[in-house]
């Protein structure tokens, strides 16, 4: 496997492949980033921000692209991203501008499964989180709630945990683990 030089967004958020989010561009930095990304000089990658640590982020990342962008009332720029595929940092250095460059190295995505069984309320609680969250549904053109892994890695972005624990789960070889927590999460929360 070869590596690859990607511009990191470093963020309080997790982006995982086939996710999407919509991100405010607010620092002089995040618009070199853009700038460099959208002039083909880098890849970008979307990184879980770490305090108190050799890197700025996490050593797990997600390669993504700009999808769309627009400029909010306030003039900023706002982009939407979408996870394409995981990757390992291996080291990491910053530029003048601000921005870090990262040398990556693919991981493999977790294959596409169907959901069944006891995981399918999984699914039906994800569908009932996107109708109470209609922004964030309306970044998707298609959801995909018959796959057991978009669903628990659309999960994974939106609970509210530590990044550190979200990336454990992440780094197994499959979504089994993250399906497990999910659903064990949600009948500690409601009589299921």
């Amino acid at each position: 496997m070869q590596t690859r030089e990607m511009a990191l967004l470093i963020q309080d958020a997790v982006l995982l492949p086939n996710g999407r989010l919509e991100f405010r561009v607010a620092f002089p930095a995040e618009l070199a980033l853009v700038a460099s990304v959208l002039k083909g000089e880098y890849g970008l990658a979307m990184a879980a921000q770490k305090a108190k640590s050799e890197l700025p982020c996490y050593r797990s990342v997600t390669e993504c692209e700009i999808i769309d962008f627009h400029q909010l009332e306030d003039k900023s720029l706002s982009i939407v991203l979408e996870g394409k595929q995981r990757l390992r940092v291996l080291s990491a250095a910053k530029q003048r501008n601000g921005v870090w460059i990262a040398r990556t190295l693919p991981c493999q995505n977790w294959c596409h499964e169907p959901i069944a069984g006891k995981f399918e309320i999984i699914s039906a609680a994800l569908e009932q989180f996107y109708e109470v969250n209609p922004d964030l549904l309306g970044l998707y053109s298609q959801i995909h709630l018959e796959d057991a892994t978009w669903v628990s890695q659309r999960w994974l972005e939106v609970l509210p945990m530590y990044s550190r624990d979200k990336l454990r789960l992440v780094e197994q070889p499959n979504c089994h683990k993250a399906m497990d927590f999910v659903l064990q999460l949600l009948k500690s929360h409601v009589d299921v």
